[in-house]
C-alpha cells in the first residue's frame, strides 16, 4: 500500500502530538521535516 505524500505528513503530525518520549519527538520531528520539504518540493516541481 503507498499513501501520498500528504497523508503522511499528517500521520507524523499526529504522532508527534501523541510521543511522550524525546528521543522519539526528535526522531519524528526530523523525519516530519523532510516529509514536508518533499511535499513542497513536489508542489513547486510541475508535472512532467
Amino acid at each position: 500500500m503507498t499513501i501520498s505524500i500528504h497523508e503522511h505528513v499528517e500521520e507524523l503530525r499526529a504522532e508527534l502530538r501523541g510521543c511522550q518520549d524525546r528521543t522519539e519527538r526528535q526522531q519524528i520531528a526530523a523525519e516530519l521535516a523532510v516529509a514536508v520539504a518533499e511535499r513542497d518540493r513536489r508542489r513547486k516541481t510541475p508535472p512532467q
